[in-house]
């Protein structure tokens, strides 16, 4: 199901709280699923520590972040820029850090939109490819991605909860993709 009353923006400074209560709800779904503590996802410091990172992020020259909104809330965020790992080209690839849907409009097609925006973003910056990290147990993520052409690329990093973050690549054919 698509919701038509959804819009994407670019997020402004005035933005950073409503962004940050909305990475916490939906990193504690995930999170808690896999089996990490809610103590390690709501602490005052964790919380503390993410807002601090969104306001980076907004404020940034090199990284964008896009709003979904709708009937005036954030109920979606995606986050996107210049490659983390040196080993990735940053004049063939783009990075998707996050995307993130406020967990009660899971399936209505947000995470979707905010999806193609970073594909949008690789054509205009005639980039060839994206990477990403996805926690490798959040099935839910590792689905959507596939759905949308990624595909791991051998890469992984320490994760919580004993977990790890795998890398994925999207490319070729993938970006073609309406």
């Amino acid at each position: 199901m698509t919701d038509s009353r959804t819009s994407l923006r670019v997020a402004r400074l005035a933005d950073v709280d409503g962004i940050t209560d909305l990475h916490t709800v939906a990193r504690t779904a995930y999170y808690q699923a896999g089996g990490v503590t809610d103590a390690e996802l709501t602490s005052p410091e964790a919380l503390a520590d993410r807002r601090a990172s969104w306001a980076r992020a907004v404020g940034s020259d090199d990284r964008t972040v896009l709003c979904a909104e709708r009937d005036g809330e954030i109920v979606g965020i995606l986050s996107m820029g210049p490659p983390y790992d040196a080993d990735v080209d940053p004049a063939m690839a783009g990075q998707l850090y996050q995307i993130h849907v406020r967990p009660g409009l899971w399936g209505h097609g947000i995470g979707g939109r905010l999806h193609a925006a970073f594909v949008r973003f690789l054509r205009e910056e005639a980039l060839s490819a994206g990477v990403l990290e996805a926690w490798d147990r959040n099935s839910r993520a590792q689905g959507f991605y596939a759905r949308h052409g990624w595909r791991p690329d051998g890469r992984d990093r320490p994760g919580p909860g004993g977990g790890r973050y795998v890398r994925m690549r999207l490319a070729g054919g993938a970006l073609e993709r309406p």
